[in-house]
């Protein structure tokens, strides 16, 4: 019966929200609200930040320590206090996880040994907003041996592993993250990792723009000091992309997302095993004979559509570009308008960057049971905001598990609360994961260390010989061998011996989103010019740069 079982109405008669709001505001944060307030909801600071964090509600185990980690007075065994973590005892268990996590990340373990004798990031000081994982943590550790000092916050609320939280706050870096974050925490350990007296951040690691955004809304004068931003989502990218087309992009940007090794390995083959580990997880479901709908065939829908089918469910897809339809249509999927299938399916799978891709219309005509998840990067495909009426109520089932139950009975099975279904729920390859942080790792050593001018303040595209020499770096675990082209070969297809193999255009859909021009194609410091040893390169400079200011030559030197 409804009546023995734990209930959460939320927006109800005795529903309670907070709302943050800019020091111009008054609101200082300093002032800490009260715990009912900080698990309440709450209302975000921008429409592109609503969008993202909108409607926040936090939950957790009985089990689970109820004090919140803001109200604990936390030292490592150093002294320090600057972090703030669910618990710093539980860093063993988090230090083991770094340690499986370094097996399977090959190119960052190569780039720490081979590099950092050299420190191509002494002096840098990263300020990073991305899911606090294990191997997360295998990049931050790699960036500070390279000679940067970092300051982290959690990208979601969900995503953080606690006990790799303390493993890195025992190692001395400040992370300020916790697993179920309420929207007002989310927004607080970006701010402690930004504003902080004596450090100044001069390059910024995003993922999803929250922490772009809360710089440029709350310490625009930072970005005088910033040499660079790099980004790795599609939500983030997308806001770049904004901000250059407004003439507001005060500082250089490289678009990681974009990258070929981002969204051929980590967004293809990271969502098709992953989609399935995070549904099992949650619904302990079956996924023979299931009719699922996958929203959106980029990488990432092709990915879950992929393993949805090996395990003998029946497969549609939505698309709106008819070049990934055709795409869906050549794999063997039905392509269909969602008001077409919704009576019927099974699961809900959105995956592509926009917003009300789900409407509160289509979870209404729902059959009783669906299950509606989201793999994209934030909570803005999914109208979870229209569930949250006094009509509807909200009862937890397990961690990350919600059913909403209509008046008449009907109910839907929402997976965490409509964010990022395998970061929150479950876990993710981490050898995937290994290629795209190598990525990032170059891409903010280039940035820190190219002489002014030769990067605008634009967004931009990394090369596509360094997308290569990242493949290059994992091919080794597989005891691989690559084919070399002989001379003539090399002249008949008019490529260099080694590489780059593809033109610089050449990406999964062509183009970056929404901005073609601005491919690395057209940088003013990006020909290439390739020395004798393979995977090592220098560049050209138009701009009478010599190729001793590039410093990726020098660390891309050995590491083969």
């Amino acid at each position: 019966m409804l009546s023995s079982r734990k209930k959460y109405i939320v927006n109800g008669n005795s529903g309670i929200k907070t709302q943050i709001q800019f020091a111009d505001q008054k609101q200082e944060f300093n002032k800490r609200p009260t715990k009912i307030g900080r698990r309440s909801l709450s209302r975000s600071i921008s429409q592109s930040s609503t969008d993202s964090y909108s409607s926040a509600a936090s939950y957790t185990d009985s089990s689970d320590d109820e004090t919140s980690p803001r109200d604990k007075q936390q030292k490592n065994s150093k002294g320090s206090s600057d972090f703030c973590v669910k618990n710093i005892k539980q860093a063993e268990f988090g230090r083991r996880e770094i340690e499986i996590a370094e097996q399977e990340m090959p190119a960052l373990m190569a780039l720490r040994k081979r590099a950092q004798g050299e420190k191509p990031l002494a002096g840098a000081k990263i300020v990073g907003c991305t899911h606090i994982t294990a191997q997360t943590a295998v990049l931050m550790e790699t960036l500070g041996a390279l000679g940067a000092q970092c300051r982290w916050a959690a990208c979601n609320i969900y995503s953080t592993l606690n006990e790799v939280a303390a493993a890195l706050a025992e190692s001395g870096f400040p992370v300020f993250a916790w697993k179920g974050e309420s929207e007002d925490d989310f927004w607080w350990c970006i701010d402690r990792c930004v504003n902080v007296e004596g450090w100044q951040p001069n390059m910024i690691l995003d993922d999803g723009g929250d922490l772009t955004h809360w710089i440029y809304k709350k310490y625009p004068n930072m970005f005088k000091k910033i040499k660079g931003i790099v980004e790795e989502s599609v939500t983030g990218v997308h806001r770049l992309y904004q901000l250059s087309k407004a003439g507001k992009l005060c500082v250089p940007a490289m678009n990681v997302n974009d990258s070929v090794t981002k969204q051929k390995f980590d967004n293809l083959y990271c969502c098709r095993e992953s989609i399935l580990d995070g549904l099992k997880r949650t619904t302990d479901m079956m996924f023979g004979g299931k009719q699922v709908v996958v929203c959106g065939y980029g990488e990432v829908g092709k990915g879950c559509c992929a393993a949805l089918k090996a395990m003998g469910s029946i497969v549609y897809v939505t698309e709106i570009d008819p070049i990934c339809a055709l795409q869906a249509c050549m794999d063997g999927f039905r392509l269909v308008k969602l008001n077409e299938v919704i009576r019927q399916v099974d699961i809900v799978i959105t995956c592509t960057g926009n917003k009300n891709v789900v409407t509160r219309e289509h979870l209404d005509r729902m059959k009783n049971s669906c299950i509606v998840c989201n793999m994209g990067h934030s909570n803005t495909e999914i109208d979870v905001a229209s569930l949250r009426t006094p009509e509807l109520t909200w009862e937890r089932v397990r961690s990350q598990v919600d059913h909403v139950i209509w008046p008449d009975g009907k109910r839907i099975v929402l997976l965490a609360e409509g964010r990022l279904l395998n970061l929150s729920c479950s876990t993710v390859p981490t050898f995937v994961l290994s290629i795209t942080a190598t990525t990032q790792a170059l891409a903010l050593i280039e940035l820190y260390n190219a002489p002014e001018g030769r990067y605008k303040q634009d967004v931009y595209l990394l090369p596509k010989k360094m997308d290569e020499y990242v493949a290059s770096l994992h091919l080794p675990t597989f005891d691989a061998h690559l084919t070399e082209l002989t001379d003539e070969q090399a002249k008949y297809l008019g490529l260099n011996k080694n590489g780059p193999f593809k033109p610089n255009y050449y990406r999964c859909l062509g183009h970056p989103p929404n901005q073609g021009h601005l491919g690395s194609e057209e940088l003013p410091a990006l020909e290439l010019v390739f020395v004798s040893r393979p995977h090592t390169f220098t560049r050209t400079q138009k701009n009478n740069h010599t190729p001793s200011h590039c410093h990726l030559q020098r660390t891309f030197q050995g590491l083969e």
